[in-house]
């Protein structure tokens, strides 16, 4: 969740480490700070709130050094705080540590670290340990010492480690937390991900679990746990880093919401030959494979989630196989029932987000087949993954996932769709009719953003409600669930999702006069129901917004305002119905004042538990 970034070469560390950080704000965090070589001391700055007031305060005074490490740290052991700011040094001050992830004895290693070495520590971060611990080890040889320390060490991280007494290098080591190497010419990098190193080199060197490397300005050198050296081909990043940037947009959400188009016709278009058949190069699940699983489970979180509720829709309804899709940071603790003839599907936008990990190496240890639909090539979930399907949504920044769950559901009715092909569980013109709808989203989705005015309309109108729900039937619900994520996280309104049936079971006694209620009716079996669901919240003076296709104009009798969104088939509605939702939440957020890209508390990349 936090964002690291090391340089060590012949420029000036302050303003690479500052801008690597900038990149990383996507993140997610509440405090941000260095810690450079200079003049023959370690010099550390740190400050709660945004980069800037970092930036400011190096302004104020000249720091030379050029090597560093520099952090972004999101809170969880310890309030916001300049103390509580990472880096951490150890007591002398001449060892200084960025971490991102938890450590999960970390008590135990401070009351046994502070019975031999005294109560040295300032902060109330678990963080902190690691730096003392390293002290403790350290005879001379940093990279032995980090050694010693991570043997004692339980949970997950990566960190970065500067030493005075060795100020030609720095030590990362990553377990379960993201981390690169970027490489350069008389300079090398660390980062927790690659918008951090784009302006200065696009040869990377994915760093897998439990490895630990060594870093000068000429040379890199990767070993394994058991400290020996490891051959590692250099990733070249095909993107550059004005895809990263605004583009002129007020918002990176805004600009991802306008590149949905191409998102899904990427997505989409790279999956299909010539004649429109579905060709997966990174799954190999043959007939024979596919009679084999009796059960897939979907597991993820937040937004991916949402995603694989729309993907078990589309497996059973296609495959005609039992689809349970589950949240991941519950997967582990309920012993569920995995062997060698479960499919499982891990979604994440990273492909870094712990819990989903943790879940896909369960799973794995049980047997089970491990799919992955991930945005990030050479990511964790990626790389220890059977079969993988990347979504073409290219970087995306703002915290408030878009364009990653409309690819997401791209990718899960091309996979449901090539199961139902390879088991012979679907007839060619029904696969044909598919297709041809599946390849109008990307005009439709336009066509629903240049719409954008009508909805900020709608939402300056109610940005004001404090509560408000979102309904629907079938797959709607799981749009529902989306949309109300998408407005609870960047305009902090309370916002509940729920089958529109439910109502009447509980719910429907919070609906008063002026509730706002959002409306999914987009599922022609069952409009009619949905708009006798509309009219009860209407009774009880909820003013609704509808969502329906263009064609079903009856929803206009019932609700106070309309977004309609272009025909299509009602299996794949969720692709085009949740972009109003975005806009909505859009909208609103803006319109109530809030950091629409960098919500308060949230992080892009969850990679603590």
């Amino acid at each position: 969740m936090c964002g690291i970034v090391g340089y060590i070469g012949n420029q000036k560390a302050a303003p690479i480490l500052i801008d690597g950080l900038s990149k990383l704000e996507y993140r997610g965090y509440d405090s941000a700070g260095v810690a450079i070589y200079d003049e023959g001391s370690v010099k550390v700055r740190k400050y709660k709130g945004r980069i800037s007031i970092l930036e400011e305060n190096l302004k104020k005074e000249t720091i030379k050094g050029n090597i560093g490490i520099g952090h972004t740290r999101w809170a969880t052991h310890g309030e916001p705080s300049d103390r509580n700011s990472h880096p951490h040094t150890n007591y002398s001050g001449n060892i200084a540590l960025i971490h991102n992830g938890i450590i999960e004895n970390y008590m135990k290693l401070k009351e046994w670290l502070i019975s031999v070495k005294g109560d040295h520590f300032k902060s109330e971060t678990d963080s902190e340990v690691i730096a003392h611990l390293i002290d403790y080890f350290y005879e001379g040889d940093l990279l032995d010492a980090v050694y010693k320390a991570i043997e004692k060490m339980e949970g997950a991280y990566a960190i970065g480690v500067i030493c005075k007494d060795e100020p030609d290098k720095i030590v990362a080591v990553r377990k379960d937390s993201p981390l690169i190497v970027g490489l350069g010419e008389n300079e090398n990098f660390i980062a927790s991900d690659i918008p951090a190193l784009l302006k200065y080199t696009k040869d990377i060197y994915l760093i897998e679990n439990e490895e630990v490397v060594l870093l000068t300005k000429d040379e890199v050198k990767i070993f394994n746990e058991f400290r020996e050296v490891v051959k590692r081909d250099v990733f070249k990043v095909t993107w550059n880093a004005e895809a990263a940037e605004k583009e002129g947009y007020p918002h990176f959400m805004m600009k991802e919401i306008n590149e949905q188009p191409k998102g899904v016709y990427d997505t989409l278009h790279r999956r299909l030959d010539k004649k429109d058949n579905i060709v997966l190069d990174g799954i190999k699940i043959t007939k024979e494979d596919l009679e084999q699983i009796n059960k897939v489970y979907i597991v993820a979180c937040g937004t991916a989630y949402h995603a694989g509720l729309v993907g078990k829709y589309a497996i059973e309804k296609f495959a005609k196989i039992p689809v349970e899709v589950d949240v991941a940071s519950e997967f582990r603790y309920r012993d569920p029932f995995v062997d060698e003839n479960t499919l499982f599907i891990a979604v994440s936008q990273s492909g870094e987000t712990l819990d989903t990990l943790a879940a896909l190496r369960e799973a794995k240890r049980k047997g089970a087949r491990i799919l992955s639909i991930v945005n990030v090539v050479g990511s964790s979930v990626a790389r220890e993954s059977d079969d993988v399907f990347y979504t073409w949504a290219g970087p995306e920044i703002a915290v408030a996932s878009t364009k990653a769950y409309t690819t997401q559901l791209v990718s899960m009715y091309l996979i449901a769709l090539h199961m139902a092909v390879t088991k012979g569980s679907i007839a060619n013109d029904q696969y044909k009719k598919y297709i041809k709808a599946l390849k109008e989203m990307p005009d439709q989705i336009q066509k629903i953003v240049e719409n954008e005015e009508s909805i900020q309309k709608i939402a300056d109108e109610q940005f004001n409600n404090e509560n408000v729900f979102y309904i629907g039937r079938g797959v709607d619900v799981a749009v529902a669930y989306e949309g109300s994520l998408k407005l609870k996280e960047i305009s902090y309104i309370h916002s509940e999702a729920i089958g529109a049936g439910e109502l009447k079971h509980g719910t429907i006694a919070l609906i008063e006069e002026g509730r706002l209620v959002v409306a999914l009716a987009t599922q022609d079996g069952l409009y009619d129901k949905m708009l006798s669901n509309i009219q009860e919240v209407r009774a009880r003076g909820a003013y609704v917004i509808g969502v329906a296709k263009e064609e079903n104009k009856e929803i206009e009798k019932v609700a106070d305002k309309v977004i309609y969104i272009p025909d299509t088939l009602d299996e794949f509605t969720p692709i085009l119905s949740v972009v109003p939702l975005q806009v909505l939440a859009y909208y609103i957020a803006v319109a109530r004042g809030c950091d629409v890209d960098k919500p308060k508390n949230l992080a892009k990349s969850v990679t603590v538990e």
